[in-house]
């Protein structure tokens, strides 16, 4: 948790706040994560990963699978056979906090209309600084 100090909130450099949220920050790891926990049996190859993510490249699928492995969240499973496959799958860590990603992505879902209004009026704010 963040420390009071003389009734204000700080965060430190290594307060768990600003660790969870340097990790899930990036919009490509949390989507991956969020979709790897509703794939069927919880695991998915990196084509069908990448279809059901629109918009990211090749490239950055593949250095957000690798930086979510080096990290523990998720696990790379290669089959042995030919040609090769491989599938990616959450790990027991990740599942923990795949609920909370969840409520996340859930909360905008119910809140659509009014992230719809804001982003318009950052819209409006950009254009008027031009």
């Amino acid at each position: 948790m963040p420390d009071w100090v003389e009734g204000k909130l700080y965060f430190y450099a290594d307060s768990p706040a600003r660790r969870i949220m340097e990790l899930f920050s990036v919009k490509w790891r949390s989507m991956v994560l969020h979709a790897l926990y509703h794939w069927p049996e919880g695991r998915a190859r990196t084509g069908e990963l990448h279809r059901s993510l629109q918009g990211i490249s090749k490239k950055m699928l593949f250095q957000t699978l690798k930086e979510l492995e080096s990290r523990g969240l998720i696990a790379r499973h290669v089959y042995d056979v030919v040609p090769p496959r491989v599938d990616y799958r959450l790990t027991p860590l990740e599942r923990t906090f795949a609920e909370s990603i969840e409520a996340l992505y859930q909360w905008g879902l119910e809140h659509q209309g009014a992230l719809d209004e804001l982003d318009a009026l950052y819209l409006g704010s950009s254009e008027e600084e031009k």
